[in-house]
């Protein structure tokens, strides 16, 4: 029989079962393998009450604290979501992990320069004497007006 992925659309290696989780969005039973899954780490408040609570609070640099989700989804409801995407079949079999963004978002991770880029290098300084860096000047000219 044909399969249309590597592993079958699960992640079970070797057991015969797993136990069931309930989708964020539409509440279905998915196996727990086969959900995708998502860690969401969000502020407990919005921006606007996080500075009320700084200005408000005694202790200084207070951090607010933060809420982290561990979100699972069935593969229609991540595919509806934009969560994952559809693939052809010879982009499935690349298995590196690609970051795209929704048209008209904005970019939240501050991009950080690799190792592999060049530095822009700083104009080298000889050790010349003065007479050789001394500015070439044009002689003047008077005129005698009457």
């Amino acid at each position: 029989m044909t399969r249309k992925r590597r592993n079958h659309g699960k992640n079970r290696k070797g057991r015969g079962h797993v136990r069931n989780v309930r989708c964020m969005n539409c509440r279905r039973c998915v196996p727990k393998d086969k959900a995708i899954k998502r860690f969401q780490v969000r502020n407990m408040l919005d921006n606007a009450s996080i500075r009320d609570v700084s200005d408000q609070c005694v202790y200084k640099g207070y951090q607010v604290p933060k809420l982290f989700i561990k979100i699972e989804y069935c593969v229609s409801c991540a595919i509806h979501l934009h969560i994952v995407r559809v693939r052809s079949v010879t982009d499935r079999r690349d298995r590196t992990v690609k970051r795209w963004r929704r048209p008209g978002m904005r970019d939240r991770r501050p991009t950080k320069p690799t190792g592999n880029q060049k530095q822009p290098q700083k104009p080298t300084t000889t050790n010349a004497t003065p007479q050789q860096t001394a500015p070439t000047t044009t002689p003047t000219t008077t005129t005698n007006k009457v």
